[in-house]
């Protein structure tokens, strides 16, 4: 492929295109010299081709930008590869590049949750940051500590001083939820589901949730004081009402909810005790009213079950995904699969959104998390403001990722986008022993030095995605510093075929440039099929469609 033209870039102004809207891109291309060339685009869905369009250009030296529009179908969710690439009057490709987008009735129905963390006063960069999380095709931000106080949402006066000192803006706020909707991203208002001031509390003081030895439970250095949530208690009723006058004074698209992980029960004044995993849920259940009392069908409820807890009472309850924010014990990179699977059972297959953080200097770490996350039709809160990368609980502290970490995880991103009615929240589960792989280790059980296999099925197709853990010492996702993995060539693999029939088989990876599908040769002998999988540096996919 020569050199001579490029496709400098293809820009969405959307994250995603709602049913019957017209799906619309900008495709930059620059030359070394002027010609007449053919720029092509080519719609797909999964493995069928559903429009071609073509336009003679003549470029330039200069950079020179072309837009194309193309109507997808109404039905959602929906995922679209789109392949781009110029050639000459010979039909020779001189520049290529392949992306993705989708459509969707609500951001939920595939969440792609990024963060925003700047809301002081004057602030004008609202377009210019959200840009840089198109790319990504995030469709959804939670607005971290925009707040005036924790019990207290919306400010006397603005702009204000929130309690950590930070000047901040509802104006600005506003300003970026409006900028966030342009670009089809939802915003979601961070609350904290018993966190209230030492001054409100010092107000109310038979509100809080007390410890054991009858005194209040505090949060930080003397911080926040943590009060009861129990479904008649006060302070629930104060924070509904708080939640209702959020959505009438502001444009917010739902609530999103925090807590600590801890503690996990509360005293009455009598010293009774009570277990906090029902009443949380229950919160989300009232939360839902209020929301949808505001923002009808529109409006999301989110909840954030941290280190998994309360999973078994949370992830059944009215909220629109399972969110989960990982830490010990679940330390390996096997963990995190396990984790969304378990949340997608007791969900009843609602989406999954992980929120692992890690530093992105640990980039095959990064890419690691990811490909695991993904390939298990979940989602990953990780990119936000500034470009930024989640390093830390305090979203504030965001880290920002390196050029080459950015650009794989742009492709991970549209990858996990392009195939997500194969990969993605509506398909299954399978059990991964269908997998073998011939000379690696594939247990479930063996959380370092192997190959995951996560395999799921949609209809009439099994995906098996491997994931390359080899080289590993410990498995832990955060704390191992890792090399890139030995890149794998020519892996025999075997599928258990439970009866079934192939028809084809698909082979693709997000860590090629050319993220299409390739046709697989494949041997069938009773109950096994045999492929050869060509590379495997971090994820790579093998698609079989089974006959009907």
């Amino acid at each position: 492929m020569q050199n001579s033209v490029n496709i400098d870039e293809v820009i969405f102004k959307k994250s995603f295109f709602c049913p019957g809207e017209m799906a619309s891109w900008q495709v930059t291309v620059n030359a070394e010299k002027e010609e007449t060339l053919l720029l092509v685009n080519k719609i797909t869905h999964l493995d069928q081709i559903l429009d071609v369009q073509k336009q003679k250009i003549r470029v330039t030296p200069d950079v020179t930008q072309y837009d194309f529009e193309w109507q997808p179908p109404k039905d959602s969710p929906m995922g679209y590869g789109l392949d781009i690439w110029v050639e000459n009057d010979q039909g020779d490709v001189l520049a290529f590049v392949s992306t993705a987008f989708d459509v969707l009735e609500k951001w939920t129905q595939h969440p792609r949750y990024g963060f925003m963390v700047d809301f002081s006063p004057g602030r004008t960069d609202g377009d210019q940051t959200l840009d840089q999380l198109l790319p990504f095709r995030i469709n959804a931000l939670q607005f971290y500590d925009w707040m005036y106080r924790h019990d207290t949402y919306l400010p006397p006066q603005d702009p204000f001083i929130d309690p950590l000192r930070r000047h901040l803006s509802l104006e600005t706020t506003q300003r970026l939820i409006d900028t966030a909707h342009e670009r089809n991203m939802a915003a979601m208002p961070y609350t904290a589901v018993y966190a209230a001031s030492i001054s409100f509390y010092e107000q109310h003081p038979d509100w809080a949730l007390l410890e054991k030895n009858g005194k209040p439970s505090f949060f930080g250095e003397n911080f926040l004081v943590i009060m009861d949530p129990r479904p008649d208690s006060p302070w629930t009723k104060h924070l509904l009402s708080q939640f209702s006058d959020i959505l009438t004074n502001t444009q917010f698209d739902g609530i999103h909810l925090d807590q600590y992980g801890a503690p996990k029960v509360g005293y009455d004044q009598e010293g009774n005790s009570y277990d906090l995993a029902q009443p949380l849920a229950a919160l989300i259940d009232s939360t839902r009213q209020v929301v949808e009392e505001s923002r009808r069908q529109s409006g999301a409820v989110v909840f954030n079950a941290v280190t998994n807890w309360p999973i078994e009472a949370v992830a059944p309850a009215d909220q629109d995904i399972v969110y989960i924010e990982v830490w010990p014990p679940y330390t390996h990179f096997t963990d995190l699969g396990l984790l969304i699977q378990q949340a997608q059972t007791l969900g009843d297959g609602k989406p999954v959104v992980i929120a692992a953080y890690i530093h992105p200097a640990y980039e095959t770490n990064a890419l690691l998390n990811d490909a695991i996350i993904f390939a298990n039709g979940a989602g990953h809160i990780e990119l936000g403001e500034g470009g930024g990368y989640l390093a830390d609980p305090y979203f504030p502290k965001y880290e920002v990722p390196s050029a080459n970490l950015r650009e794989k995880l742009e492709r991970y991103y549209q990858f996990s986008i392009r195939y997500q009615n194969w990969l993605g929240p509506t398909t299954q589960a399978v059990n991964q022993q269908m997998v073998r792989i011939q000379g690696y280790e594939t247990d479930a059980g063996i959380t370092k030095n192997k190959i995951m296999p996560v395999v799921r099925e949609s209809d009439g197709t099994t995906v098996i995605s491997l994931i390359n853990l080899m080289g590993l010492k410990h498995g832990e996702w955060e704390k191992e510093l890792k090399s890139a993995p030995p890149l794998l060539s020519n892996l025999t693999v075997e599928i258990g075929s439970n009866g079934k029939e192939v028809e084809k088989i698909w082979f693709t990876s997000p860590d090629l440039g050319d993220i299409t599908l390739k046709p697989l040769s494949f041997t069938q002998e009773g109950q096994t099929v045999n492929i050869t999988i060509p590379t495997l540096n971090v994820w790579s996919l093998a698609i079989i469609e089974w006959k009907n």
